[in-house]
């Protein structure tokens, strides 16, 4: 699909089928782009359309487009996709609505996106429901509306379901270069990801944002992560929906950890595609890639003439994965040889304005911050509305100092508003990159500076919910064991009196719990630290006739919950979380697909605030690491075996001691066979 995908998004000719004022807009639009290739209006009765002449009939083109605007009813939209398709074009936008996302309102509409897909057979189609794309390195716009696109000779592709998202993201005064702009609409035969692959292999694209609602062919978002890295494109996305949750909790701790937003988050970071929360910082983000790709270090300095700008500076940056480092030697003799004594240097650096207007001085100055220690030069310089002569000096000087170093150097606005469109692309025509906004710069370098790397290993794909059983705790610890996990020694007892002749076989202290009850310590099912003597009288005060005899683990330095939910999104959400009693209000988790590696369990370990406990904390021995792995991997295997038929899986706590990791409690729901 993506090879047959350039001819529709790089076409030579284009037919516009249908009337009215959205057909004519698309004419116009191309028209005004400079569009060389040949454009057909098709229309039975019209003689002209937007000043070209018109044919009645798909029959009668002097070839088969290659593309081809589809501006009619849903029902002839069908039957003018399969006159396409016979005739061999190249591929359609489908601008029609009422399909599958009117199914609500009309229960026909999903019927009509079936036949539209067969239809189109082996064609590639846009939408439908959808507004088309925007080449501007060629001139080529399937487009029926307004947007601010302008030629470009290379830039970034935005990819969004959204056609109203997708004009107004065109409107960006943001001196970013737009590349393609695509609307996907209801992707009823392509989705984001094949659209992106065809997109990568335009070699003047130099970065692609996708704006994502859902996710769908998780192995064609796979195969675009590794295409992606192969060719060195960075990809990042605004994914929206992080309040819905994506699956219910149920029964497990896991399931309530890993529900809404944790699986896409899991997914985006696999496919090594950064994550961004806002459209200004999804524009900022792709401007910074663009003009110097990712950033090597997560190291920044900055440098304006207030202490106000430098202190919000050093502020906005607290808390993010980003920093800006003390100055070197080097640079202190250079900035003191630049500002003189008066100047207290600090990185962020306020240099006053003793030098302001004097670009050459200015030059020197920043010039002087430029280091290889610091992946990105921060210019603090606000523009005013009307008659920025004065701040000719700081332009010049930005151009001047991205010349003298070859350096990543941005001039940022602390509001968007006062970066002036006109001063924006200078900078941007000198390898400036002009940035909008304060707070919009330091998170779109934070983001440049901590790509994530996409996994080699495919996904365990999540397959179709079934309905599953929940198996005993004994049962679920047994399962696991044989896969590795270290379980206590353990038996079970079907009464209180059996409970209590079976722990004198058990090495005290013991623990006891009741069988068959989910949430065992809300239930009052669980007693800890039993002497032998102490059992009957426990298990007779249990809402249970069945029990769980087991050694208690005594060593343990910090608890962790290791879950596994299915995700039918995104795959087979693999949690670690603070575990025991509290795990749901901490919310101290991280999530992670099947399969994770040993290195992704152990850095997703790191972001968990209770870490520290596991490295030996305030003089507390440390976790043995390596069982935790181990433990992990056990649990995975399982998954791996048996994915097919896994609902939840729920370890929790695994006590983490510094000689084992043993899985204390266990719960699986999994289908039977």
């Amino acid at each position: 699909m993506t090879n047959t995908l350039s001819r529709l998004f790089r076409p030579k000719s284009i037919a516009v089928i249908g009337g009215g004022a959205w057909c004519e807009q698309v004419i116009r639009q191309s028209l005004k782009m400079g569009f060389s290739g040949a454009i057909y209006p098709v229309h039975p009765k019209a003689v002209e359309i937007a000043g070209v002449r018109v044919c009645s009939c798909l029959n009668d083109l002097p070839t088969p487009p290659d593309a081809s605007f589809i501006g009619v009813n849903r029902h002839l939209t069908i039957d003018t996709v399969k006159t396409l398709a016979d005739m061999g074009a190249g591929g359609a936008v489908c601008f029609a609505a009422g399909f599958s996302e009117s199914t609500a309102e009309d229960a026909t509409g999903s019927d009509l996106q079936a036949q539209l897909v067969a239809a189109a057979g082996d064609m590639p189609i846009l939408g439908p429901n959808c507004y088309g794309f925007i080449n501007a390195l060629d001139g080529a716009l399937l487009w029926p509306d307004q947007h601010g696109c302008a030629p470009v000779v290379r830039g970034v592709a935005i990819l969004t379901q959204s056609s109203n998202i997708a004009i107004n993201l065109t409107q960006q005064r943001r001196a970013l270069p737009i590349a393609y702009t695509v609307a996907c609409g209801n992707m009823a035969q392509t989705n984001q990801a094949q659209i992106a692959l065809s997109l990568l292999d335009d070699p003047r694209v130099t970065a692609i944002g996708l704006h994502i609602e859902g996710f769908s062919d998780l192995r064609s978002w796979e195969t675009l992560s590794q295409k992606a890295k192969a060719k060195g494109i960075p990809l990042i996305a605004l994914k929206v929906g992080k309040s819905a949750q994506a699956q219910k909790a149920t029964i497990s701790h896991t399931a309530s950890l890993a529900g809404g937003d944790a699986g896409a988050s899991a997914l985006l970071t696999r496919l090594g595609i950064a994550r961004v929360h806002d459209l200004p910082t999804f524009l900022e983000t792709l401007k910074l890639l663009h003009m110097a790709g990712p950033l090597t270090q997560n190291t920044l300095a900055s440098i304006s003439c207030s202490g106000g700008e430098a202190s919000l500076a050093a502020d906005t940056a607290h808390g993010r994965e980003i920093t800006f480092p003390p100055l070197n030697p080097r640079q202190k003799q250079s900035l003191t040889k630049a500002l003189g004594p008066m100047v207290a240097l600090a990185n962020p650096l306020d240099y006053n304005t003793y030098i302001w207007r004097d670009t050459a001085a200015m030059t020197t100055a920043w010039s002087a911050i430029v280091d290889p220690q610091i992946a990105l030069t921060l210019l603090i310089v606000d523009y005013p509305h009307t008659d920025a002569t004065d701040w000719e000096c700081a332009t010049q000087a930005a151009l001047n100092t991205r010349a003298n170093t070859g350096a990543n150097i941005a001039m940022v606005a602390t509001l968007p508003e006062l970066m002036p469109p006109d001063i924006a692309a200078r900078l941007m025509a000198g390898g400036v990159v002009p940035m909008h906004g304060l707070t919009e710069a330091i998170a779109a370098a934070e983001v440049a500076a901590n790509m994530p790397e996409p996994a080699n290993s495919p996904l365990l794909l999540p397959g179709n919910p079934r309905e599953g059983d929940i198996k005993t705790e004994a049962e679920a610890k047994s399962a696991l064991a044989a896969h590795g996990l270290t379980i206590p020694i353990s038996q079970q007892a079907n009464s209180p009196q059996q409970a209590s002749e079976i722990a004198a076989t058990i090495p005290a202290p013991l623990v006891l719990k009741g069988q068959g009850i989910a949430h065992k310590s809300e239930a009052g099912a669980v007693r800890l630290n039993l002497a032998h003597n102490l059992i009957l009288k426990a298990a007779t005060e249990m809402p249970t006739n069945s029990f769980l005899i087991e050694e208690m683990i005594p060593d343990g330095v910090a608890e962790l919950l290791v879950g596994v939910t299915r995700d039918p999104a995104h795959g087979f959400c693999l949690t670690l979380a603070a575990g025991g009693t509290l795990t749901e209000l901490l919310k101290d988790s991280v999530t992670l697909l099947v399969p994770a590696s040993q290195s992704e369990v152990i850095q997703a370990l790191t972001r968990l605030n209770c870490y520290p406990l596991l490295t030996g904390f305030r003089g507390k021995p440390a976790a043995d690491i390596d069982a935790i792995l181990s433990a992990v991997d056990a649990i995975q295997s399982y998954v791996l075996a048996n994915g097919d038929r896994i609902e939840e899986l729920d370890v929790n706590p695994l006590i983490c001691a510094p000689t084992r990791a043993v899985a204390a409690d266990a719960l699986i729901k999994e289908a039977p066979k």
